[in-house]
């Protein structure tokens, strides 16, 4: 074949198509599930929840914070099926990386086990989880005290899922869930309310910038506001805790403060920052970090 017949075709026949792989800072918007999705994939250590699929309304799927050796999914012997949150593989979509997973997981035999979940295929492969999961439904989650809901009752671990296991109970930090994305946390010299919130970043921290020039942003002496971190897309304000007080204790100071967060939230659009409530802004702005 001569040189000039070889360059007969389409220019694009002759080289591989590019995907642009774009990432996606709030991969979970547009579900009711949003704060406590994001807790669970951050910093809550053993949880479960049951999913309300689109499809399958007669299909029982768990969410959970960690499976045994950090697997995407598996179906256990039982037949229960699980997709985990915290993974280490992930794309630059982690509902589309959760959808891939939950979609294996409904496929899925009994006793398959997928190590990684799928971030090679291209973008438009694969279901995200808003295409799986009812947009409205909100996660009941429930708090363990260990990973032994890995098993099914009566069951012993043995080999690596026993190693895992035993790996898993010993970090876990007391975690208890106050309401909804809000959650705290024993982390030994510290205790720590962690409150997923579901307003856009810019108009929450006016809000908290409001509440904090006026000295209402805390929960009671012995309280700091200590901060607060960005993740997927959605900002978690922290604050420090008296160790020595029950979580229970926290409960009606956090919904006060809820209380008095909603009044702020809502007294925005007709009053502005003032000079003061400004400066508080920029405050609350130089203790902020990212976590995707």
């Amino acid at each position: 074949m001569g040189k000039g017949a070889r360059k007969k075709g389409p220019k694009a026949d002759r080289k591989q198509k590019k995907v642009r792989d774009v990432f996606v800072a709030q991969p979970f918007e547009g579900l009711a599930a949003e704060p406590e999705l994001i807790a669970l994939r951050e910093f809550v250590p053993s949880a479960t929840a049951r999913l309300s699929l689109v499809d399958s309304p007669d299909r029982t799927v768990t969410v959970g914070t960690v499976l045994p050796m950090a697997a995407a999914a598996f179906v256990r012997n039982d037949g229960e099926v699980f997709i985990g949150m915290q993974v280490q593989t992930r794309s630059s979509d982690i509902s589309r990386d959760l959808g891939r997973s939950l979609r294996w997981a409904l496929e899925a035999e009994t006793g398959d086990v997928l190590s990684a979940p799928d971030t090679t295929s291209e973008p438009a492969d694969g279901e995200r989880l808003q295409d799986l999961l009812v947009a409205d439904a909100q996660l009941e989650v429930e708090l363990h005290e260990d990973f032994s809901w890995w098993l099914p009752e009566d069951t012993e671990a043995s080999g690596d899922v026993a190693l895992s296991l035993e790996r898993a109970n010993a970090a876990i930090m007391p975690t208890e869930r106050l309401g909804h994305g809000l959650y705290w946390v024993d982390a030994g010299d510290k205790a720590h309310l962690r409150w997923v919130r579901p307003e856009p970043e810019g108009r929450l921290l006016q809000a908290l910038a409001r509440l904090s020039a006026n000295g209402e942003i805390g929960l009671g002496d012995g309280t700091r506001y200590a901060g607060s971190f960005r993740a997927h897309g959605l900002l978690v304000p922290v604050w420090d805790l008296d160790p020595e007080a029950h979580a229970r204790e926290w409960a009606e100071p956090a919904q006060q403060l809820g209380a008095r967060l909603d009044a702020a939230l809502a007294s925005l659009a007709d009053d502005p920052l003032n000079a003061a409530e400004r400066r508080a802004r920029d405050g609350l702005l130089g203790r902020q970090l990212t976590l995707r």
